[in-house]
Order: C-alpha cells, then sequence, then structure tokens
C-alpha cells in the first residue's frame, strides 16, 4: 500500500496546489518569479498577456505531470489489490500514505521550485521567505501525521509482498 498511496498522494497534492493556489488563488503560477529566479529565465509576468500565456502553459504541464502520478497511483494501487475493494478506500493505510505522498510533494516541489530555481513562490511579496517554509512544514506535517496514521493500520485486501509469501 505504501508505493501506491505515496504516488496517489503525490499526483493528489499537486492537484490541490495547482488548483487552489495557481488557479483560484491565483498566488503563483509556474513560472511567475521566472526573471527573478536562479536559472536565468526572461520574465514572464503573470499580469502581461504574453506572460500569462506561459505561465498557463507551464500550469498545463504541471497538471499533465501530476494527473500522470494520480494515474501510477490508481495503477499500482488496482494492481495490487487482489480482495475487499472496497474496504481499501476506506484503509487508514491507503489514507495515510496519500497523506505521505501529499507531504512529499509539497516538500520536493518546496525545495526544488521556491528554493532551488526560484521559479516562483508560495505567495510572492514582502513576506514570500515565510509562505514557503509555512509550504514545507505543511508538508512536514502532512508526511508526519499520515505515517502516523498508516502505522498501526491492518492490511487489506492486498497481495502479499514476497518477504510475507516465503513466510
Amino acid at each position: 500500500m505504501a508505493l501506491p498511496g505515496t504516488v496517489l498522494g503525490f499526483g493528489l497534492g499537486g492537484f490541490v496546489d495547482g488548483i487552489l493556489l495557481h488557479q483560484i488563488l491565483q498566488w503563483h503560477h509556474m513560472l511567475s518569479s521566472a526573471g527573478s529566479d536562479t536559472i536565468g529565465l526572461r520574465p514572464y509576468p503573470p499580469d502581461t498577456v504574453p506572460g500569462l500565456r506561459m505561465n498557463t502553459v507551464w500550469d498545463g504541464v504541471f497538471h499533465v505531470v501530476v494527473w500522470l502520478a494520480v494515474l501510477v497511483g490508481l495503477a499500482l494501487l488496482y494492481s495490487r489489490v487482489t480482495e475487499a475493494r472496497g474496504r481499501v478506500w476506506g484503509s487508514r493505510a491507503l489514507w495515510g500514505w496519500v497523506l505521505v505522498g501529499w507531504g512529499l510533494f509539497n516538500l520536493v516541489e518546496g525545495v526544488v521550485d521556491h528554493h532551488v530555481l526560484g521559479i516562483h513562490h508560495v505567495r510572492p511579496g514582502p513576506h514570500q521567505l515565510w509562505w514557503d517554509l509555512g509550504f514545507l512544514a505543511l508538508g512536514v506535517l502532512l508526511a508526519v501525521g499520515g505515517w502516523l496514521l498508516q502505522r498501526g493500520a491492518v492490511p487489506v485486501g492486498t497481495a502479499p509482498s514476497a518477504e510475507e509469501a516465503r513466510r
């Protein structure tokens, strides 16, 4: 359940980020800090039509990647669930690992895009470092909370691992 849940959570966490922060709140887009980034991109200000067009394309590429992560997570889950499919969806193990994956999304995306590349920030402006650090802290809380949630879960309807099959 760990790999399918983590991959699924990574993709779902990306969708929450893209839909909430990019589209609904419009705090940032994929390249909204281009021009002040660490890799030398030309600026694509989202308050201009050409800049918004470029940001929309890269937001779309981002959504394709997280959509593929969701599909892969679902395929992995489907391939491993052998019985009690209905109970799996209510399983603490699955949802714990989904939270771990979401937390990992925040940590990877936050470190790479906000800090290393600097291509965007959670909420640009005078307190952008605090918003970026808060995003990382949320990632840690999600990952730790998910880990704790799945720890005591009873496996439900999954194929045994190779080690369990040898026993």
